[in-house]
């Protein structure tokens, strides 16, 4: 594996409803922008040990996920480097108690942290069956895609500002 300029990881669980939101943002990110030199887009699931090979690869790293900031459902928030590494190590971090924290210090551990890093969080306010995030959640997704873009171009990377054609938004799952 050859070194990587720069990797956006989303992690999550799409069957968890808001849990989910990291690889939804992804998804939209990807589809909106699939080709940027230097990017690599990884769809990191629930993680898993594996990923710390690209984590280390990377220059720079962003991860896209739900977390828990006890802010309003939607909220998003950007911590950057020491301040990602800080946040890690909280209890409850995460919505999920998958450990980026391990994933991070195995890349640190190794001498290969990437210099740049940032986690993108959104403010989660459901994690229950569903594979749609709720209605505030979803609509944080357009932000948190122009949140990423921003950061891509702040590091360098030409990010052309177009439109998704087939821009459908995510529906919330009807009540059962």
């Amino acid at each position: 594996m050859s070194r990587l300029n720069t990797l956006i990881l989303g992690i999550g669980n799409t069957l968890l409803s808001d849990e989910g939101i990291g690889l939804h943002v992804l998804s939209t990110l990807q589809r909106k922008h699939p080709l940027i030199d230097g990017v690599e887009y990884i769809d990191g699931g629930t993680l898993s040990f594996t990923l710390a090979g690209w984590i280390e690869q990377a220059d720079r790293l962003i991860v896209l996920d739900a977390a828990e900031f006890h802010q309003p459902p939607g909220t998003i928030r950007c911590l950057h480097n020491e301040e990602m590494d800080r946040f890690l190590g909280l209890p409850k971090r995460s919505v999920h108690e998958v450990s980026l924290l391990d994933l991070v210090d195995i890349a640190r551990l190794a001498g290969h942290l990437p210099e740049q890093r940032t986690l993108v969080g959104i403010q989660a306010e459901k994690i229950d069956w569903g594979e749609n995030p709720s209605p505030a959640v979803a609509a944080a997704i357009p932000a948190a895609v122009e949140t990423i873009e921003e950061l891509l171009r702040d590091w360098g990377h030409l990010v052309p500002a177009r439109q998704m054609p087939d821009q459908q938004p995510i529906q919330e799952e009807a009540a059962l």
